[in-house]
Parts: structure tokens; C-alpha cells; sequence
């Protein structure tokens, strides 16, 4: 009989790599196949380390369709569903079939660029933003409509997922993951007697993408950053936010809850 292939990510901190070697021990002896990093075989990524370790795992593998589940070696662990010492009740519970799979929406965006389209994707959410610097004008229309003339240092568009993390941070609101939607929220937005802005944030059904387009200014730097990873771009011509197909499936056991787990990580 084949043997079952699970891929194992870690980052590079001392206690996700002894958890990874103690996990691939037991996977061998569960009469599994451990592999270091991602391979297409795989029915199973795990992923060692905190909430960073999941998302770099996903842009790395371009967002795998795949179940993930996370090994809590980090701090605040929001993706995370087991401790290191839970190792064994894993395997177990996952040989058992005793878990369901929480599907989270990403987000998408395209990005015009000379004749070019670059595409970034984030589980939690993409920013836009000129340089440190400046203050950055967006022109933003919401399904083909113009709204404003945005001014400020940027805007964030996030995923339910997203909600909790950079998002919930500058004074967004916590969205369940079970809703299909996108949530805009402004970071330093001005708003004066020459510079009007929303202030707070706009959620947005999943079917109405947002446009942007970025007005010439002394510095026409704008930077696009999914999930923390960052992509620089001189003048570009457009930016078109939407509600993403692929989805991130992650593994969860008998006992998750999604508020609870607010309760208990940021109350």
C-alpha cells in the first residue's frame, strides 16, 4: 500500500524545527510520509510556527488547494488550530477523520502596468499605499462607479480572515469568516476642508470589485503588499480589487470556534 504523503513547512525558529522533527518521528510511525516543504503529491501541508509561517507557506507554494492545518510555535496564532504537545491527539484524530475544513475567502489584485498585468493574492488582506513620505491620492470607484478622491497614507481591503489582523489593528471591524464579503479601511485618511476622506471602513459584497486609480504626484511610487509581502510600481496606470475564487482550506477539529478563539486572543 502507498504510503500517504504529508508536506511539512517550519520557520527557522529553534522550537518549529525540534517540533518538526518530532512530528515527522511520529508521522513515520503512524505509517505516514513526512516531506520537507511542499510537494504536489501531498494530501496535507502543515505548517510550523506562527500566523507568518502560514501565510509565507502560501505564497511561497502559490496558495495550494490542499487542506493546512497549524502547529501553534509562534505568539498570538489565529490560523493555528494545535500546541506542539498535541501532536499525538492530531495524528490520531486525523487517521479518524474527526475534523472538518473551514474554507477562507482570499482576495485579488491586478495590477496595470505598462501593456503588463501583474496579479498579488492575499489570504488576509492587500494594501495600498504611496511612499512612507507622501501623501498618497487614490481615485477609487466601487463597481464602476466613482466614490472619492481618496488622501491619506493608504488604503487596506481585507478578507474576514484579514478582519483580526492588520485590518482590526487601525480600527476595523472583526468580520465573521463565514460571510462573502471585503472590507476597505482607510489608514491616516485626511479629512479637511481641502481633502475629504472616508474614515471608516466600507464593506463591500463579494460580487463589486474596487477600482483605483493613483494620481500623479511628486512621488508616483505605489506599493502593493499581500499578507506583508511587498511589490513596488512606478505610475501605474490601475489597480482593480475583487473577491477572490481561490479559496484557503484550513483543517479544524472538534472543538474550534471562531468567536471564541477572538475571545480568547484579543480579550
Amino acid at each position: 500500500m502507498e504510503k500517504r504523503i504529508i508536506s511539512i513547512f517550519a520557520n527557522d525558529t529553534h522550537i518549529s524545527l525540534e517540533t518538526k522533527r518530532i512530528l515527522s518521528a511520529k508521522l513515520e510511525s503512524a505509517g505516514f510520509l513526512p516531506r520537507d516543504g511542499y510537494t504536489d503529491e501531498a494530501e496535507l501541508l502543515v505548517c510550523i510556527g506562527g500566523d507568518g509561517a502560514t501565510l509565507e507557506a502560501l505564497h511561497k507554494y502559490d496558495f495550494p488547494n490542499i487542506p493546512i492545518i497549524g502547529i501553534n510555535t509562534g505568539h498570538l496564532g489565529f490560523f493555528q488550530e494545535i500546541h506542539p504537545e498535541q501532536l499525538d491527539d492530531f495524528i490520531y484524530d486525523y487517521k479518524s477523520e474527526r475534523y472538518s475544513i473551514q474554507s477562507m475567502s482570499t482576495v485579488k489584485a491586478r495590477v496595470r502596468y505598462g501593456d503588463r498585468e501583474h496579479i498579488h493574492r492575499g489570504l488576509n488582506e492587500i494594501v495600498i499605499r504611496g511612499s512612507h513620505c507622501y501623501t498618497s491620492h487614490l481615485n477609487i470607484s466601487i463597481g464602476g462607479s466613482f466614490i472619492e478622491r481618496f488622501s491619506g497614507d493608504g488604503i487596506i481591503v481585507s478578507t474576514p480572515a484579514g478582519s483580526t489582523a492588520y485590518n482590526y489593528s487601525i480600527g476595523g471591524s472583526i468580520v465573521d469568516p463565514r460571510l462573502r464579503l471585503l472590507q476597505v479601511t482607510p489608514i491616516g485618511p485626511m479629512n479637511t476642508t481641502a481633502y475629504r476622506s472616508f474614515t471608516s471602513s466600507l464593506l463591500l459584497p463579494s460580487d463589486l470589485s474596487l477600482e483605483i486609480v493613483p494620481e500623479n504626484s511628486k512621488d508616483k511610487r505605489i506599493y502593493i503588499i499581500a499578507d506583508g509581502f511587498e511589490a513596488k510600481y512606478d505610475s501605474p496606470k490601475g489597480i482593480k480589487i475583487e473577491y477572490a475564487k481561490t479559496e484557503v482550506r484550513l483543517m479544524r477539529f472538534e472543538n474550534y470556534d471562531f468567536w471564541n478563539k477572538v475571545k480568547t486572543k484579543f480579550l
